[in-house]
């Protein structure tokens, strides 16, 4: 499990591409690089990776054709910035909510805003997407715990604090970018033990 606070960014190093598989790198912090054994579990930009080799302070991940296809992970380019979680462990502080590092699409940045000290970030929805998305619930993009804002018919805000410009890849964020989108897990039962009632006439 995750929290969806972002440790830090860092960039990618594509050590391997073949056909429906990835191999990526990353550097570690020594927080994170203390006691990390192969096996364990790593978010990238929100998506629960298995570490398969640590070696001088990097660790190593494989990526299959399913992580390809519903994250962004497989669109990045080598030396692109990813934002880096460790799995949560007995004892943390849970800044965030709780978070399976489970990916369950991509949703587009369509608009970013700036009023005075602010930074607003637009993305484009689809009624599927938008069925598990309400006014201050939460979400995770790029394993980013966030409080949604506005949702409209066909896109969603979120409003980040400076902190969060500063320690994750959304600093950075250019309009047209592919985000990995998380749902949070108690609204996603909810909503869909509600329609399966709804469905078969118990309400």
């Amino acid at each position: 499990m995750f929290t969806g606070i972002v440790q830090n960014c860092t960039a990618l190093k594509i050590e391997q591409t073949r056909d429906q598989f990835k191999s990526f790198s990353i550097d570690l912090t020594d927080r994170q690089a203390d006691q990390l054994q192969t096996g364990a579990s790593v978010a990238l930009n929100g998506a629960c990776l298995t570490v398969t080799r640590i070696d001088a302070g990097r660790a190593y991940f494989d990526v299959m054709m399913e992580t390809l296809r519903a994250t962004n992970l497989g669109q990045l380019a080598d030396g692109a910035l990813v934002n880096v979680e460790r799995a949560a462990r007995v004892g943390d502080d849970i800044g965030g909510h709780l978070m399976s590092g489970h990916v369950a699409s991509t949703v587009t940045l369509i608009e970013i805003e700036r009023p005075a000290n602010n930074c607003i970030l637009w993305f484009a929805v689809d009624p599927g997407q938008r069925r598990y998305l309400f006014s201050k619930g939460y979400v995770g993009l790029n394993g980013c715990s966030l409080t949604i804002g506005e949702v409209q018919a066909d896109r969603f805000n979120v409003y980040l604090i400076p902190e969060t410009l500063t320690v994750t890849t959304f600093g950075q964020a250019q309009l047209g970018a592919a985000v990995n989108l998380e749902f949070d897990a108690h609204t996603q039962a909810i909503v869909e033990t509600l329609e399966r009632m709804k469905a078969e006439g118990d309400i």
